[in-house]
């Protein structure tokens, strides 16, 4: 079984939750924290960054469509019923908060990365490949 080191995860978990409560005020419940493999089964929206320095890697953070609505009508403060550009855009800023979050919190460990511009993709029963990647 692979390991990875809980220095890299923890930093990524700790920004998710500490974002969503302060950007929109979402309090999340962590469950099992667990490696996955390719091909990864999203939901209906997947926003992938990758990352890249002394660790190299993406994030895929992947939510129901009502979440999405949740997310964005707080960022954009008001009510939104339908996800468009905008509101694309202002999930994926809230993704982009999340792994700027955990960059900062892996250089604070001494581990430097440099973060690449979130990419959505939208879709029924997705599945995201990554080869070789967990």
């Amino acid at each position: 079984m692979l390991k990875v080191n809980v220095e890299y995860i923890n930093p990524f978990v700790k920004a998710s939750k500490s974002v969503l409560k302060t950007a929109v005020n979402l309090d999340i419940d962590i469950g099992k924290i667990y490696l996955k493999t390719s091909p990864y089964p999203s939901n209906t929206i997947a926003i992938i960054i990758g990352f890249m320095g002394q660790i190299k890697g993406q994030a895929i953070i992947s939510m129901e469509k009502d979440i999405a609505i949740k997310i964005a009508s707080t960022m954009m403060g008001t009510k939104i019923e339908k996800l468009d550009e905008l509101s694309k855009s202002a999930i994926t800023e809230v993704t982009n908060m999340i792994l700027g979050n955990a960059a900062t919190i892996l250089d604070d460990q001494g581990i430097n990365i440099e973060i690449t511009p979130p990419s959505l993709l939208m879709g029924e029963n997705m599945e995201v490949s990554t080869p070789k990647m967990k």
